[in-house]
């Protein structure tokens, strides 16, 4: 199952976790993490996400989110194709950077974009190529998947 994280996923466990959603989102995408580490998720990277991450000034978070590369199978470049994807995916609303990272998983053929902003989540629901979730939908979809009767 191919997996494409944004940079808001890869920060949430950065932030304040004082707050209830905060705290479970970090949570999935800690399990996330470690199905990817043990092959069962494979992890698609992007220059984009080197590009947002270098932007950070907090270099330890800089160096924590970069050493997540290493697990990546697939590593997209910023092509011709992506960019004009990416300008098709503003059309709906969702922001430039946003649309590049969005183009970048669509392009490598993510089965799932996982985020935890609210916006891409709000204009992606309908979208066929790529299913946009937050860590937590993600986890209740993947488990839903392994066992019907929920036990």
């Amino acid at each position: 199952m191919l997996i494409y994280l944004d940079m808001c996923c890869f920060n949430r466990p950065f932030d304040d976790q004082s707050q209830l959603l905060v705290h479970l989102q970090t949570q999935a995408k800690l399990f996330v993490q470690e199905n990817i580490k043990t092959g069962q998720f494979t992890l698609i990277w992007s220059a984009i996400l080197d590009l947002e991450n270098t932007a950070n000034p907090d270099r330890e978070r800089t160096k924590a989110i970069a050493e997540w590369r290493m697990f990546a199978t697939h590593d997209v470049s910023v092509t011709e194709q992506v960019e004009a994807l990416a300008d098709t995916l503003q059309t709906i609303g969702i922001k430039s950077m946003d649309a590049l990272h969005l183009a970048c998983a669509i392009s490598a053929g993510a089965t799932y974009f996982l985020t935890t902003d609210k916006g891409i989540l709000r204009k992606m629901t309908q979208d066929q190529r790529i299913r946009v979730l937050d860590p937590i939908a993600f986890l209740s979809e993947y488990r839903g998947t392994d066992d019907e009767n929920g036990s």
